[in-house]
């Protein structure tokens, strides 16, 4: 649900801009408002799994996300659909990081790496099947659907979380809650976010332009201020000192940065300057799922083998040509020679890609911090997109409409050769900083290679079977010898 919703709502802007009149700075608020609170909570969602039990904080994001869908669906005007997707972000940031640490602290570290990867493959296809179901429910019906549709797959997961996930908790978390932190991060971002996406329209001069932006640049400083003075941080710098840690978040940033630039801007062009109808654009990026679904796994599986590395600068370089190739989609392109290549290839990379991309950021950490760790790298990637959404229209020169083919085929040219850059630069961060094995980044960060620190409840264990049939791969490898945590050792058991 929650990375469906970080691209299923792109297909359909055009709808929702006609229906209440909005214009591109709203619009950008629809995609932005939840990638903000998003980026702003995950962080304190990672630290509360780790303290008060992932699964049940899990199960909270659940509830609160399904609530928060069914009033983005009955929104009257913009102001309150805006506000209700904030809502929904708070919902993301609480189930997206326990997802990853359940997964942490659930299986033994041989099989640890191939639940990652099934894990980030469903996310990557998550976010790639967006804009298919988005454009469905558009076409078919209207675009609060695209909302109404999580109501129901929340009451199935609530359902598979209650029998299937086993809780866990770190018994070292902090016990005070770092909410200095969390406000003065919702005050840079907020700031920053509003600040780029009011600039087109008002100028830079504009009081309600340099105003947000400078108080963006402050609360952000503050933050990292506060977190280096708090005893008990949101986001403790010293995650940082491993530089694999460090460099992994780069080029995360890089990458997603990226990616939202592609997803918010390919499915909106196909639509006003190719002439696609909302069903057929969401339907042109099928390739980019099938091709995760069917590798995704895989991909993990051979970055256990050969190290992050390769897999990490080769996947980027792949998305960086796609993007070349897509850039040049414009009026009357024919799908089978202009669009479907593009996309096969931007499939292949982000299946080589994402998962070891996971993988590395939490190897790179210690396994009593998978929560913490999780929460700061999705953290890194949503902001990334919170602000690529906010750069790239005022740096493309969109202009204040979205809908308007004029303005909207050049600015786009513009942002998918920009994407490209920033992939580009992320392949080679990756090349230049990263481990060439998973062994040598645990070393460095100082946990044993197959030892788990954290506790678990014993519950009924997490079914590999229920991950790795959705996706086709192989069979897990066999239990590790060496002790496992509790949750991993009550999975074998029963």
């Amino acid at each position: 649900m929650a990375f469906i919703d970080g691209t299923v709502v792109n297909i359909a802007l055009p709808q929702i801009g006609h229906a209440f009149g909005a214009g591109a700075a709203g619009l950008e608020w629809v995609v932005n408002a939840y990638t903000l609170t998003l980026a702003a909570f995950i962080l304190l969602g990672g630290t509360l799994g780790d303290r008060f039990g992932r699964r049940r904080l899990f199960m909270i994001g659940v509830c609160w996300f399904a609530v928060a869908s069914l009033l983005c669906g009955l929104a009257p005007n913009i102001t309150m659909l805006v506000a209700a997707r904030a809502l929904q972000g708070v919902g993301g940031a609480m189930l997206v990081p326990g997802s990853l640490a359940i997964l942490q602290s659930s299986f033994s570290p041989d099989d640890r790496m191939r639940a990652i990867g099934a894990w980030s493959g469903l996310a990557g296809v998550a976010g790639a099947i967006g804009p298919f179901v988005g454009g469905w429910l558009v076409q078919v019906s209207s675009w609060r659907l695209v909302f109404f549709i999580n109501v129901p797959v929340a009451a199935v997961v609530l359902l598979v979380a209650i029998r299937h996930i086993p809780e866990s908790a770190n018994p070292d978390a902090a016990h005070h809650l770092d909410l200095t932190g969390a406000l003065l991060g919702v005050v840079g971002l907020f700031g920053l976010t509003y600040g780029l996406t009011e600039w087109p329209g008002r100028g830079l001069a504009d009081p309600l332009v340099i105003g947000p932006l400078a108080i963006g640049l402050a609360g952000l400083v503050a933050f990292v201020a506060a977190e280096a003075r708090s005893p008990s941080p949101m986001l403790p710098l010293t995650l940082f000192k491993s530089k694999t840690f460090s460099a992994v978040n780069i080029v995360t940033f890089a990458v997603y940065a990226a990616l939202a630039g592609v997803f918010f801007f390919v499915v909106i062009n196909l639509q006003v300057v190719a002439g696609f109808s909302p069903l057929a654009a969401g339907i042109s990026l099928l390739p980019v799922t099938i091709l995760m679904l069917l590798l995704s796994a895989r991909a993990g599986a051979l970055a256990t083998r050969i190290g992050p590395r390769i897999p990490m600068t080769a996947g980027p370089l792949l998305c960086a040509l796609a993007l070349i190739m897509v850039s040049r989609v414009g009026a009357h392109a024919a799908y089978l020679t202009d669009v479907l290549p593009a996309l096969t290839v931007l499939g292949v990379g982000l299946s080589l890609t994402v998962a070891p991309l996971t993988a590395t950021a939490l190897a790179a950490a210690q396994d009593r911090n998978a929560g913490l760790a999780s929460g700061v790298n999705n953290a890194v990637a949503r902001t990334a997109g919170l602000l690529a959404i906010a750069i790239l229209p005022l740096v493309s020169g969109v202009g204040t409409s979205l809908t308007n083919p004029v303005t909207l085929a050049p600015a786009y040219r513009t942002s998918m050769l920009l994407c490209a850059t920033l992939l580009a630069i992320g392949a080679v961060i990756a090349l230049v900083t990263i481990p060439s094995s998973y062994a040598a980044i645990r070393a460095q960060s100082g946990a044993p290679p197959t030892a788990d620190t954290d506790t678990a409840l014993p519950r009924r264990a997490v079914s590999p079977v229920m991950i790795y049939c959705a996706i086709g791969a192989p069979p897990l490898h066999p239990a590790a010898e060496e002790p496992a945590d509790q949750a991993s050792s009550g999975a074998r058991s029963r």
